[in-house]
């Protein structure tokens, strides 16, 4: 679940650009920075499952490993949206409007309430899946569900790094 967001979100992000990648040098420059993008989003993962991995320390260890593994998954995936969101913001030129801040202004105290909507809508888009999964009930056999059948596109995004890697080699000898 680590590598499936990062490679996703590298490969929305190459075909993207390819086009005007290809009009300004040739296809096989933009198959190399594709496949560099590719070997990146490996070694983020890479990163991303260490991390992952850690943090699994803390989970109670009366939890059983498909609860564990549920959470986890729901905290990479929760995060790496956040993170694909704040990217697309800032690609799409995205401002917050006039009305916005003359009232963050007005309120006399504008990053608190900033700091405070912002850590309202990001803790609640952590806390509201991690109870769902965490109770008992439906909510770990449905996670553990989209984990089987998201696993296997993510494993067709790593079997892509090998190839990326390959081309990288081939590029560079």
């Amino acid at each position: 679940m680590c590598a499936l967001p990062l490679h996703l979100w590298t490969l929305i992000l190459a075909f993207r650009d390819l086009s005007w990648l290809t009009d300004r040098t040739n296809a096989w420059d933009a198959v190399g920075v594709l496949c560099y993008g590719l070997l990146f989003a490996f070694l983020e993962s890479v990163v991303v499952f260490l991390a992952a991995s850690l943090l699994g320390f803390l989970t109670p260890p009366r939890w059983e490993p498909k609860r564990r593994f549920a959470v986890l998954s729901i905290v990479v995936l929760v995060m790496s949206l956040w993170a694909m969101v704040s990217q697309l913001f800032f690609l799409m030129n995205v401002h917050v409007p006039g009305a916005i801040i003359a009232f963050l202004v007005r309120s006399g105290h504008p990053a608190r309430l900033l700091y405070a909507g912002v850590l309202t809508v990001v803790g609640a888009s952590f806390v509201v899946p991690g109870v769902l999964v965490v109770r008992p009930g439906r909510g770990t056999g449905v996670m553990t569900g989209l984990i089987d059948r998201l696993g296997l596109l993510a494993t067709f995004y790593l079997v892509f790094d090998v190839a990326a890697l390959v081309i990288v080699v081939i590029r560079n000898l």
